[in-house]
């Protein structure tokens, strides 16, 4: 049992050894393993051992199981789930089947379309009749109705009262815009001179110097608000710095973090302890199922192998060429023989009863073709 990894041969050393081999291709730089100390080697021996002696009956275990599982799938459940398959298929799905293409699909397709028929009957044509034979006519009369009283009527105002109307009063509009023009304009003079020129000077002269101002003087304000903020943050973060994260970083360099690779070593080295455990344990219930395996073979299957060869199969062709043999052939002879003296029994029978049916009703009449079509009555005979 290899305890320590064996460090892999490099290529040079290779090259040496067989020196016909061609030369290796340069392999990709990998990170160096981490070296590891005698402690970790003096760990490994202990825990393998222990770990094989716990895995070793749970390995054999495992194997028996195993092959029984599968003896018993091969044997038992696939021969009956097989069997139950087509009892499910004879008993339950084949009469289902059966009664849904023979009788409920024919019961259903009958009652689809009688209640389609009916459907139809009481609320389709119904409904149709009545909007062909009645809503259609009614509405087109109303339609025509409304169009003589309504329509007609309106065309009529719009086109010979509204029209001429509307034209004079937009001729009388046009006149009257092109006066109120003039006065309009004077009116806006009047109002931009009053409004608009003294706002326009307002802002610029007053409202636009006091903004600047204002706004300078909320920027010094807002510097110097925010240089006090940084210099209480400043403060803060350092005091939050030295009162939890350099502890916690020591703590977590000095303490946990040796800590947790040691935490790693020992699972690392317990789950390969397991993993090699498993395979030699394997190899071991391997070894051991097969000399179990071979000690049955000599205890039981190659005692009955040597009599079946030996003892039962030449009793066997001794009984099937000194008695079988012999007695299925005078056996077929009797049958021969019995079918030949039944044969000629049945045609002595045979011929016995015709000849007492001649001597009781006489020869059997012949019989004579009758010929087709309108002939002469001398030309037949009974």
């Amino acid at each position: 049992m290899d305890l320590e990894k064996r460090p892999a041969t490099p290529p040079v050393e290779q090259a040496a050894q067989h020196p016909a081999a061609p030369a290796p291709q340069p392999a990709p730089r990998q990170a160096p393993a981490q070296a590891e100390g005698c402690l970790v080697v003096a760990v490994r021996l202990p825990v393998r051992i222990v770990a094989l002696v716990v895995v070793l009956p749970v390995r054999l275990v495992w194997d028996a199981l195993v092959v029984a599982g599968r003896f018993l799938l091969d044997t038992a459940l696939r021969p009956a789930g097989r069997a139950l398959a087509w009892l499910g298929r004879t008993l339950v799905l084949r009469p289902l089947g059966a009664l849904w293409t023979y009788v409920l699909a024919p019961v259903g397709r009958g009652l689809a379309a009688a209640g389609l028929f009916l459907g139809k009957c009481l609320f389709v044509w119904p409904w149709v009749g009545l909007w062909r034979y009645v809503v259609v006519p009614v509405g087109l009369g109303l339609g025509r109705l409304l169009h003589v009283l309504l329509v007609v009527p309106a065309v009529w105002l719009y086109r010979y009262v509204l029209t001429p109307v509307g034209r004079a009063l937009a001729w009388a509009a046009r006149g009257v815009g092109a006066g109120a023009s003039a006065v309009g304009r004077g009116v806006r003079w009047l109002l931009r001179m009053l409004f608009v020129v003294p706002a326009v000077w307002t802002y610029t002269r007053v409202l636009t110097p006091i903004g600047h101002a204002v706004a300078w003087a909320a920027l010094g304000v807002a510097a110097g608000f925010l240089w006090l903020l940084r210099g209480i943050g400043l403060v803060l973060w350092t005091l939050l710095r030295w009162i939890f994260v350099v502890p916690a970083v020591a703590v977590w360099r000095w303490v946990l973090a040796p800590i947790g690779r040691g935490v790693a070593v020992v699972g690392r080295e317990i789950g390969d302890a397991l993993g090699h455990a498993w395979r030699v344990a394997g190899h071991l219930s391997r070894a051991v199922w097969r000399f179990f395996g071979q000690l049955l073979r000599w205890i039981f299957v190659s005692p009955a192998r040597w009599l079946y060869r030996t003892v039962l199969t030449p009793a066997g062709h001794a009984v099937r060429d000194l008695v079988w043999r012999p007695g299925a052939a005078a056996a077929r002879a009797v049958g021969r023989a019995t079918r030949q003296a039944l044969g000629s029994v049945r045609d002595s029978v045979r011929a016995a009863r015709a000849d007492v049916r001649r001597l009781l009703f006489g020869p059997p009449r012949e019989k004579v073709p009758v010929t087709r079509g309108h002939e002469a009555d001398g030309n037949l005979r009974p």
